[in-house]
């Protein structure tokens, strides 16, 4: 077990490094002066390359890369070019309005989620069920973004129940966390329900009930805990997913998060802010699947076993 974690730490740093190496290569060859646009069109070139000097971008592309990652390893990225301050400072603000709105998001897909599913494979070839699915279809097919600007205008500039834009109150995280939500929970319930169903059919779950069991001990006690490993597997994905998707879903709302960052900062190419943005996403997307492959062991003991063997 202790090789497996060790194995699989490694390569989550390896698949760092890549992005590190893609993300920092990539920026680098996009056309465009991030020193002209930052001095502006009226500066001489002069100016302009002792700037670019004193910035170390007159350096061979190799070279810089080396230095950056040197200081991204000890937790420095940097300083932004527009907004002359810490790429890691701006970064923590903006990261808690991201991590506010992507958590609760997930946390309300993972309710919802599971509770649909549950109910609809309790219910499976009703109309309960039909309707149920019907409804998760819709909320897989229908794009966060749209979702987002209907119930703006249903609940914000209509009804008035909630502010339509910016992080003023908690309020204003309600209609953002739906929106986002509403795609992820859609598709758990649909694999919850796949796997409910697989398990309400075995011997195990007819013995629970002959052995005199409540209805609701046996469906989550038994048949959800048996049932956890694809749920795992697409909630695990999903909270990746769900951190990048948030930026969207921040742009409509005007939330000042990692969305509004990486984007002022693609507008103005301030490269050190949309490295940072990008490696931070990166960094939290791996250690989820990191997480993700550890719980399959805690949850399921069969998955464990069949490692330990094969070390």
């Amino acid at each position: 077990m202790r090789d497996y974690l060790v194995k699989r730490i490694l390569q989550a740093f390896a698949v760092v490094l890549c992005i590190s190496v893609i993300t920092f290569f990539v920026l680098n060859i996009v056309p465009g002066d991030p020193v002209r646009i930052m001095m502006g069109d009226n500066a001489d070139d002069a100016t302009v390359e002792q700037v670019r000097h004193s910035m170390g971008l007159d350096k061979p592309v190799l070279e810089q890369y080396t230095q950056w990652f040197a200081k991204l390893v000890r937790g420095d990225f940097g300083e932004s070019y527009t907004q002359h301050k810490p790429v890691s400072a701006l970064i923590a603000k903006a990261l808690v309005v991201t991590l506010t709105l992507a958590l609760s998001s997930y946390v309300v897909a993972l309710v919802v989620g599971i509770g649909v599913g549950v109910c609809a494979a309790v219910y499976h070839g009703k109309a309960i069920d039909r309707a149920l699915m019907s409804l998760a279809v819709f909320g897989i097919s229908a794009p966060s973004f749209w979702v987002a600007i209907v119930i703006q205008i249903i609940f914000a500039l209509n009804l008035r129940w909630f502010p339509l834009s910016g992080v003023k109150t908690a309020l204003s995280f309600v209609l953002p966390t739906c929106a986002l939500s509403c795609r992820y929970a859609a598709s758990i319930a649909r694999v919850t329900r796949t796997a409910m169903v697989d398990q309400l059919g075995q011997d195990f779950m007819r013995t629970a009930a002959a052995k005199g069991l409540s209805g609701v001990r046996i469906i989550i006690c038994h048949g959800l805990r048996c049932a956890l490993i694809p749920i795992i597997t697409i909630a695990g994905a999903q909270l990746g997913d769900i951190l990048c998707g948030s930026l969207i879903t921040e742009s409509v709302f005007a939330m000042p998060g990692m969305g509004k960052l990486i984007l002022d900062a693609i507008t103005a190419r301030d490269l050190p802010l949309i490295e940072g943005v990008v490696m931070y996403i990166s960094i939290l997307c791996v250690f989820v699947y990191l997480l993700v492959d550890v719980l399959y062991t805690v949850v399921d003991p069969r998955i464990r076993l069949a490692k330990d063997k094969e070390e």
